[in-house]
């Protein structure tokens, strides 16, 4: 990545195993910056949720472990620290699927989120307030159970939810699944200015690679647990094999992006 700020996240090469005897990711190498977003780009079945599971400390759960390969936060290995030591360094995420507490009201599901911080209920009110600023649709269902109310204003609440820890680096995965076109636009341009106005580094995992290319600076490609490609997003966006294999700017029939490649990267990808 050509860039000038601090690496904050340095994932190389990582292989995660589930139950002992599954392997999903290969080898899996990203750089995150200060200040940056970064997109995961694939296919369902990629390993996109598994790369945020690994860096989030969360594959435990699923039976799963980073078994190869180091993650670094800030040039401190991190792959072996629980979930709640990278919540303390910053690092939340957003889970697929708007996981929002049902029958917390709006406004409870977002204080839920300050549970971890330790500097005063001033700050924490004041936090609240930004919320509700770049989320101005959750101030006004502030009292309404979150089991009723869209699907939009639930992933709002848990993007929210998140920045109530006063994130450094927020994971997002799958951010846009089961929304409108025009919801999915409104909730990564909240995305972007969180990014410019506060400084808030965004790593998401998208399989909508249109938005995600128009919103991130950098863009990796998985497929099969391996990165295929990765570049700037503009760069991405004008790449015709990007655009034929997830743009659907193509009418080939080939179903892999391996597919087009020369046959020295083929070896050395399929290796």
């Amino acid at each position: 990545m050509s860039n000038s700020s601090a690496v904050l996240l340095d994932v190389n090469g990582i292989e995660v195993i589930y139950n002992h005897v599954i392997l999903v990711l290969k080898g899996v190498s990203l750089q995150v910056r200060e200040g940056s977003i970064v997109a995961l780009l694939g296919g369902n079945g990629a390993g996109k949720t598994t790369t945020l599971r690994a860096v989030s400390n969360l594959l435990a759960g699923e039976r799963g472990a980073v078994t190869k390969g180091s993650i670094a936060l800030r040039g401190e290995r991190v792959e072996t620290l629980g979930t709640a030591e990278m919540v303390k360094r910053g690092v939340i995420q957003v889970m697929e699927g708007r996981h929002c507490f049902a029958h917390l009201t709006i406004e409870e599901n977002l204080l839920a989120g300050a549970y971890t911080r330790a500097d005063g209920k001033a700050a924490v009110a004041q936090t609240l307030e930004k919320v509700y600023a770049y989320f101005p649709r959750l101030k006004t269902r502030r009292g309404s159970q979150a089991a009723y109310t869209s699907g939009g204003e639930q992933q709002m609440c848990a993007i929210g939810r998140a920045l109530m820890a006063d994130p450094k680096m927020v994971l997002l995965d799958e951010p846009s699944m089961g929304l409108a076109p025009q919801i999915v636009e409104e909730v990564f341009e909240i995305v972007k200015d969180l990014n410019a106005r506060e400084g808030t580094t965004f790593l998401l995992a998208e399989q909508n690679t249109q938005m995600a290319l128009r919103y991130a600076g950098y863009g990796y490609i998985l497929e099969n647990g391996r990165v295929v490609m990765d570049g700037e997003a503009a760069a991405l966006r004008e790449n015709e094999d990007v655009k034929e294999f997830y743009l659907g700017m193509g009418g080939g029939d080939r179903k892999s992006f391996r597919d087009v490649k020369s046959y020295k990267r083929r070896k050395r990808w399929l290796a």
